[in-house]
């Protein structure tokens, strides 16, 4: 058990035994630096989705006796504090589909939840090969398509089968983010410009309508097993917050092109990172 773990010196400062975040082997230092990457992960996600490829690792790494549930639970609600905030404040400065966004965001809420309760029966191992093709393909052809997403160019010749390719594409990657998680905001922009024909600043201000779904789910789920330390969340929400409010306000100001060039980087990133873990490592 955590309570059990001996940890060192400096994460033995009176206040973080106070409010509880010792045990998990954090110092004063390391506090610090998860909320300058909570905010910093904040503005990637609002932008371009892909801001717990920063937000995980600095969990894993400066709270080193957090069970794995709990660094996920946590992960989720500082997530999804700045989610709502880059989803309002996207709402309040350009008028994003809600016919579409919407069910779009109910059928994502509904296959993360499934996602987080397979979970434990399905290996990452199992995801990574196949989502890396897919990033690999998806990267490329929006390389080799400067025009793609510049402007809404509809897809879907009306809207019902937009609702439909909205509503099984949510819930597949619901379950994706469930079960599994990294990129999930990538994966969301994808489907919206390529498969839907909306521009990066549109796709971007739905997927975070959608992404809010997957991540309430989520932490309903971890809430109810216990995996959720509070303080440490919200503090982190806080962070993330702030990052996710500047990160809209930029993407709207700075338009399609600027969400396009930001999510070829940290596609390009997540391709990377998911490519060195399928290469064997002795």
């Amino acid at each position: 058990m955590i309570a059990g773990v001996l940890v060192t010196p400096t994460a033995e400062s009176p206040l973080l035994q106070t409010l509880g975040l010792a045990p998990l082997g954090i110092d004063p230092w390391g506090l610090v630096a998860l909320l300058l990457c909570a905010a910093v992960a904040g503005w990637i996600d609002a932008v371009s989705g892909g801001g717990g490829l920063l937000q995980l690792p600095a969990l894993l790494l400066l709270a080193p006796h957090a069970t794995g549930a709990q660094v996920l639970g946590t992960n989720k609600l500082g997530s999804i504090i700045g989610t709502s905030a880059a989803a309002t404040t996207y709402l309040r400065r350009t008028r994003p589909d809600l016919r579409l966004a919407l069910p779009m965001a109910g059928a994502a809420f509904i296959g993360s939840a499934i996602g987080a309760l397979i979970a434990s029966h399905i290996p990452t191992s199992a995801f990574r090969p196949v989502v890396f093709i897919l990033l690999v393909l998806a990267w490329t052809w929006t390389l080799l398509r400067p025009a793609l997403g510049q402007v809404d160019r509809l897809t879907a010749t009306t809207h019902r089968r937009r609702q439909v390719i909205a509503i099984a594409g949510g819930f597949a990657i619901g379950v994706y983010d469930g079960s599994f998680g990294p990129g999930t905001g990538s994966f969301l922009l994808i489907l919206l410009v390529a498969g839907i024909g909306l521009s990066f600043l549109n796709a971007s201000a739905t997927a975070k309508i959608v992404n809010f779904g997957t991540n309430l789910a989520a932490v309903i789920i971890f809430a109810a097993t216990g995996s959720v330390v509070w303080l440490l969340g919200l503090a982190m929400g806080l962070g993330n917050l702030m990052g996710a409010v500047i990160g809209a306000r930029t993407a709207i100001a700075r338009g399609s092109g600027f969400v396009r060039i930001v999510f070829l980087i940290v596609a390009g990133v997540l391709i990377l990172r998911l490519g060195w873990d399928l290469l064997p490592h002795g």
